[in-house]
């Protein structure tokens, strides 16, 4: 089974801070992690493979420095890894992100599951696993938080909703995101570790992937961050002590102040 996990490199920490002309994120100074949803899905990735054999791809988008997570990921298990990085992708929304991904895995080559974690810590969007899989034209699942059977050509998955799960069977090639549900990642051994420090990571430019200039990047960013800022820091409220009664009553008496 051959199988492209599809990772993000995001900071590390929630204090970020923004570019205020370009209204991006200021990535330098800041230490970067695997987006911990793809945590899930690269160990998901490596269960598999170890079921049914393969080889198990890692794919990112980034700056250089995002090679550091395609060899993290290596180091659990995965075979090799690919970087998408070139200025021309920069500024990039989710719709160019899946587009320029959706041409990676094309230069890639034959693959049987696309998976990728439910969404990005920095974004929240969830928007490019399916982005990918609509670019692809290929089926995807949300939220899945099982695989409960894999034969030839087809899989069947439990996905997550609001209140329980449905039970999902779909041909392959087909794209998965999953949800935290679905296990626990692994420790990289020793070994793993040794394995990815000396990967080769193959890089993956404009001039490789000879993309639709008007698709990708900024120019190709249906929508765009026109301002950012931090929100002004509340007052404090108002703190009414007493019998419940009485907090009751003097409750109605402020709100019938401001209605009135």
């Amino acid at each position: 089974m051959n199988i492209i996990v599809c990772i993000k490199q995001v900071p590390e920490t929630t204090e970020v801070r923004i570019n205020p002309e370009t209204n991006t994120l200021i990535r330098e100074g800041v230490k970067s992690i695997i987006n911990p949803f793809d945590m899930y899905a690269i160990e998901e990735a490596v269960r598999l493979k170890e079921r049914f054999g393969g080889k198990i791809t890692v794919l990112t988008m980034g700056p250089p420095q995002a090679d550091s997570a395609l060899r993290e990921a290596i180091s659990m298990g995965a075979d090799e890894g690919y970087l998408v990085c070139d200025r021309a992708f920069a500024g990039s929304d989710t719709w160019a992100t899946s587009y320029t991904l959706a041409g990676a895995i094309k230069k890639i080559g034959q693959f049987d599951l696309i998976i990728c974690g439910k969404q990005a810590s920095d974004g929240d969007t969830a928007q490019v696993g399916p982005g990918i899989a609509t670019h692809l034209n290929i089926p995807q699942v949300t939220y899945v938080k099982k695989i409960e059977e894999a034969q030839d050509k087809l899989m069947r998955v439990e996905r997550m909703m609001e209140e329980g799960y449905e039970v999902i069977e779909t041909a392959l090639p087909a794209l998965f995101t999953v949800v935290k549900e679905i296990n626990e990642p692994r420790i990289p051994s020793l070994k793993g570790l040794m394995r990815a420090k000396s990967a080769k990571i193959n890089l993956l430019t404009q001039k490789e992937l000879n993309l639709d200039p008007q698709q990708i990047g900024l120019c190709g960013s249906p929508t765009q961050v026109v301002k950012i800022f931090t929100p002004p820091q509340r007052e404090g409220g108002q703190i009414l002590k007493g019998e419940v009664s009485e907090i009751a009553s003097q409750l109605v008496g402020l709100l019938k102040d401001e209605v009135l």
